[in-house]
């Protein structure tokens, strides 16, 4: 199964779980059903704006979808041995266009977090579409060049700078340049 459809099933089982249907998630987490459904069935490769949400809707963590959550105490993740957990689209409509985050979870075994810390290899996209949601987000930038527009800002990163920021103004993280960037985004929204 394709990660994706991986993420769709999620949703899909918790929201039955919770004796939801399509309409009643979207309206708790003020998204469009038609991406919900798309989610649902794999159609669509959602960003991470409407997973918050659908999360929170949901009362779950993010990392639920993202990973396999399995064991407490500390988590050690060595060099190399980070597990991919999901390729998003950053666009939250899910079209073609638009470049993949790829998400390497650093704590995929840890059931208690608060905090979703990932490496993420940022590929260029066409379209730059803002986002917003709960929470806050830490980006340091290990390679390549990253633009993050951040309301009416441009901030042009390079290895070794990092931004935090409020994730509730409208944002975009892309590569700043036709490479592949890889950065560490450590992504806390609260539950």
């Amino acid at each position: 199964m394709g990660e994706q459809g991986r993420i769709g099933k999620k949703v899909t089982t918790l929201r039955e779980s919770l004796g939801l249907s399509v309409e009643e998630l979207a309206e708790r987490s003020g998204c469009e059903v038609r991406l919900i459904m798309g989610i649902e069935d794999g159609a669509l490769v959602p960003s991470l704006a409407p997973l918050i949400k659908i999360t929170r809707a949901l009362g779950v963590r993010l990392g639920t979808l993202l990973d396999d959550d399995t064991g407490v105490g500390p988590i050690v993740t060595r060099s190399g041995a980070a597990e991919s957990v999901a390729r998003l689209r950053d666009l939250e409509t899910g079209t073609t266009s638009g470049g993949t985050l790829e998400f390497f979870s650093l704590a995929s075994g840890k059931t208690t977090r608060h905090m979703e810390p990932f490496l993420i290899d940022v590929n260029p996209a066409e379209e730059h579409n803002l986002s917003s949601h709960e929470g806050e987000e830490l980006i340091f930038v290990l390679s390549g060049v990253i633009e993050v527009e951040y309301g009416r800002d441009l901030l042009v990163l390079g290895p070794g700078d990092s931004v935090y920021y409020d994730s509730v103004v409208p944002h975009q993280v892309r590569a700043g340049s036709d490479s592949t960037a890889k950065i560490l985004a450590v992504v806390y929204a609260p539950s």
